[in-house]
This record gives structure tokens, C-alpha cells and sequence, in this order.
């Protein structure tokens, strides 16, 4: 399924929104500027999870940039088609997420996602050595908060059915709660796989999406934010 759109217009401009959208576009710019040294700074700023492993008493030395990974690697992806289908999910979803908590509010809902997002990865497969980079785990904490906040909504959805496309008008709880299940279902089939495979992150998906509404019912009562 791919959504093209919902069908809540915005009462005000999404600022952080586009600044985020523009962030990750940058910061992706930069990536492709990087030739040979690419996979270096991805492991540099992505998050490894087996790096968060504490050895002996130096590795406490590297915690502040394990903890600083966290946020950088919100912005890095592994490619262009990594890249297009969050921003696509960004531009549907966030505008109205952050329309109902406002700006700021709508911030540490994004940031503090991503951080819970990689935290479930790391938790669920530690021995992974591979890096963890992309909004995705954010924007499952968008999902989260516009599942909570526009449940009724209809997103526009392109459907693949064999050969033809079709597009179909959904509930926002349908859609979104097919999504969950997919990355749940996902996740669960991925414990227990090497650990060295990459592939898609998807306990990083589910505990951002889970974050995502808890964030949400929490900020959305503090009003002098």
C-alpha cells in the first residue's frame, strides 16, 4: 500500500515539518558527496547496536557519542528510495500532527521517537553490528500520534493488485493498524536472524510507532509547551 494523501487540511504551515523534510534531504545530499568514506560515516553516526555493549570500563568513554548517534542517525539513509518513501509518509501524516501540538511539541514527538524507536532495535537484537540509520523510526512515531489523533480520517491509498493499480480511500485506523501488523508480523519472523543481515529495522518501526502515541497523549495535555 502506498498512501497519497489524507484528506485533513492543515489549519497553519508546518514549518518543522519542512525543516525536518529539507534536513534529511540535505544530510542525504552530503552522504552522496561522501564516495569511499560513505560507510564510515554511516558507521560513525548510525546507531551499531553491538557497540552499546559495555566490554570494560573504557567502552563508558564513547557513550556520549553512542548517545548523540541516536539523533544523527535520524537524518542519514541508505539510499534514494530509503529516502523518498519517509519523506513521503512525513509529508502525508506530519502536517497534521503537528496542526494539533503545535511546533515545538511536535519536535521532541519526532526526536523523541527516533530515540525510542532505535533504543527497541538495540534492546531486541543487541548482537546486530549492523548500523541503523533513517527517519523511520520517527515517522512511526508520527504514525502513532495520528493514529490517536485522526482515527477516522481517509488516506488515499494506491493498492497493487497483480498488474493494475487501483487506488482506494481508507480509514486512517485501517491503514495505519494494517501497517502495524505488517511490521510486527516482520519483526517477530526477524529475532533470531543473524545478526550481521541488514535489512529493515523492524522492532525500530514498532517501538517508534508505540512511543509515537504514548509522546502524543502526554504532550498533548501540556498546553504551556
Amino acid at each position: 500500500m502506498i498512501p497519497l494523501r489524507d484528506t485533513i487540511p492543515s489549519r497553519r504551515v508546518a514549518w518543522v515539518t519542512r525543516g525536518l523534510l529539507v534536513a534529511n534531504v540535505a544530510a542525504f545530499a552530503v552522504e552522496l558527496r561522501q564516495g569511499v568514506r560513505l560507510e564510515s560515516v554511516i558507521h560513525r553516526f548510525g546507531v551499531v547496536p553491538t557497540s552499546w555493549v559495555v566490554s570494560s570500563p573504557s567502552d563508558f568513554f564513547d557513550w556520549p557519542r553512542l548517545f548523540l548517534t541516536l539523533i544523527t542517525s535520524q537524518f542519514l539513509h541508505g539510499g534514494f528510495l530509503h529516502l523518498a518513501a519517509n519523506m513521503l509518509y512525513l509529508w502525508i501524516f506530519a502536517d497534521n500532527v503537528e496542526d494539533r501540538l503545535g511546533h515545538t511539541r511536535f519536535l521532541w514527538l519526532y526526536l523523541g521517537s527516533g530515540v525510542a524507536a532505535a533504543v527497541s532495535q538495540i534492546l531486541v537484537i543487541p548482537g546486530s553490528a549492523v548500523p541503523m540509520v533513517g527517519a523511520s523510526g520517527a515517522i512511526a512515531g508520527v504514525l502513532g500520534a495520528y493514529l490517536l489523533m485522526f482515527p477516522a480520517a481517509r488516506i488515499i491509498t494506491l493498492v497493487p493488485l497483480g498488474p493494475f493499480l487501483r487506488t482506494y480511500e481508507l480509514p486512517a485506523a485501517m491503514f495505519l493498524g494494517i501497517w502495524f501488523l505488517i511490521q510486527w508480523v516482520q519483526g517477530l519472523t526477524s529475532i533470531g536472524q543473524v545478526a550481521d543481515v541488514g535489512g529493515v529495522a523492524f522492532w525500530a518501526h514498532i517501538g517508534g510507532f508505540v512511543s509515537g502515541m504514548v509522546l502524543s497523549a502526554i504532550l498533548r495535555t501540556r498546553r504551556y509547551w
